[in-house]
């Protein structure tokens, strides 16, 4: 068997990106226009690769877009250096520079970047009633289910989590985190509380109530949690209708626990300890009949009709790393990257959940990685730029993307952002929060250290994204008009133009 020969041009040279996901298509999307004459195949497990859409960008380092499933044929049309080979990995010989297919094809590659994701990690993997999401199969899997739904119970705290607990209607949830608050892989327990109402709505509206304001201290802080949720996409639950059978809908949140077991009927049955723990607002009793019970840490048994698995993702790297000397994250088993997306092995660049960035004293102050799809979507641009760079023999920068960590989402109906060191990420003690809120309209939270503005979480229509956005980025000493920054009265982005 034959690997296809690479050209000797610079410019013709053979780059080879596996996955079809965002950060893998915006990869090859930039090879393709950085280098017209060089070919670019991409390896995706599906015959729809996903693409950035209504792509806008809101202020310096703030983007936001839409993600949607494409067949490989409109890829190939958009860009025709790029070849789309529908199949899975077998494995990666790094020594050769090839990658041998499970049909049998061997690909050879002068760069390549790995751009395989991460799967969900279930809390079962054999129980029917179990389901994970991270794809449109899973999804629709799920909306096949919750049509004949009673009861869902859905395990984890991340984003996956908190969309479908606020989207999915005629259905009671009974939420079980694993944490004092909800959303804790974005939120401290103050901001998580203003959403806390919410869950009890079915739209948002704007009461009148007078605008309050907090300031705060941290002198400790307590361990921070190492988890990085992955989602289906930006507002991917807002555009899927997910209904269950009842005529209401109701929420019920078990704070600090996890999944002991899931037990069959059976089971249950036999079980002389059995009892069911009551939900509120409820019209199910503790004899109702379920197709499994989820007991949990607490102590506490619930019976349901689905249990919806959304407690984190493990990276896909076993037919990457197999014989290969990759160095791992300690961490997740992610690939590590340095600041150029270059793991440890020569010409093998990696973007998007299946790494982990060690960058070190490269790491700009503001930013740290979280897998998300925005920054999937730069790191497999940026991957792309240093793989042609370093064909080049150039020299790259860090892309200025990476100067500060910014997210744009929808939260319980809320726009939300997520600027800097918005929950004090990397700051030493002694840093100042500052709160200004109004119930069910908006929450505003800035984090001030060394008299400096370091991040912000801004829930709502605040308007004040890119005016903080600046003070982060410039560093512009603000000690004195700290109490006018959260002053509804003033103009702050009027007083800093």
């Amino acid at each position: 068997m034959s690997a296809d020969a690479v050209p000797s041009s610079p410019e013709g040279r053979h780059f080879v990106v596996i996955g079809g996901g965002i950060a893998g298509v915006c990869s090859a999307e930039t090879l393709a226009s950085v280098c017209p004459d060089s070919s670019i195949t991409l390896i995706s497990a599906s015959s729809l690769v996903k693409a950035v859409t209504n792509y806008k960008q809101i202020t310096e380092t703030l983007e936001e877009f839409d993600v949607e499933e494409k067949p490989s044929p409109w890829l190939q049309h958009r860009y025709p250096n790029i070849s789309v080979v529908c199949d899975t990995v077998d494995s990666l010989h790094t020594d050769s520079h090839t990658v041998l297919t499970t049909s049998g094809r061997l690909i050879n590659y002068h760069k390549l970047c790995v751009c395989t994701g991460a799967r969900p990690n279930l809390i079962s993997h054999n129980n029917p009633h179990v389901i994970g999401l991270r794809d449109t199969q899973s999804v629709q899997q799920l909306q096949d289910k919750l049509k004949c739904a009673r009861r869902v119970v859905v395990v984890g705290n991340g984003g996956i989590a908190m969309e479908l607990v606020y989207e999915v209607a005629n259905c009671e949830v009974v939420w079980a985190v694993k944490h004092r608050s909800i959303g804790h892989a974005f939120f401290d327990e103050d901001t998580a509380q203003f959403l806390v109402p919410s869950l009890k709505k079915t739209s948002q509206t704007e009461a009148e109530s007078p605008v309050k304001r907090l300031t705060y201290t941290v002198e400790s802080k307590t361990s921070e949690s190492g988890t990085r949720g992955s989602a289906l996409g930006p507002d991917w639950c807002t555009a899927v209708p997910l209904n269950g059978k009842n005529e209401h809908r109701a929420v019920h949140v078990v704070y600090e626990c996890e999944v002991s077991s899931l037990l069959t009927p059976e089971e249950w049955n036999i079980d002389p300890s059995s009892t069911q723990t009551h939900v509120p607002n409820t019209t199910h009793t503790e004899l109702t009949s379920w197709p499994v019970y989820v007991r949990l840490s607490s102590g506490e048994t619930y019976g349901c009709d689905i249990v919806i698995s959304a407690t984190g993702v493990t990276p896909n790297v076993e037919t990457i790393v197999n014989n290969n000397k990759f160095v791992l994250s300690v961490d997740d088993g992610s690939l590590v990257v340095d600041k150029h997306m270059l793991t440890s092995v020569a010409d093998v660049y990696a973007a998007g959940d299946v790494c982990h960035t060690e960058w070190g004293a490269d790491t700009p102050q503001h930013w740290f990685q979280m897998k998300l799809w925005t920054q999937a979507r730069q790191m497999g641009v940026y991957a792309a730029r240093c793989m042609v760079a370093h064909s080049r023999d150039e020299i790259i920068d860090l892309d200025f993307c990476f100067e500060m960590f910014t997210h744009v989402t929808r939260f319980f109906g809320f726009k939300v952002i997520l600027l800097g060191a918005y929950n004090g990420q990397g700051l030493s003690e002694g840093y100042t929060i500052d709160v200004r809120y109004k119930p069910g309209v908006e929450y505003v939270k800035i984090v001030l250290y060394g008299g400096k503005l370091q991040g912000a979480v801004l829930i709502g229509e605040t308007d004040l994204e890119e005016t903080f956005e600046n003070l982060i980025l410039n560093q512009l000493d603000l000690r004195g008009l700290e109490e006018g920054l959260l002053d509804p009265g003033i103009d702050i982005e009027a007083y800093f133009d």
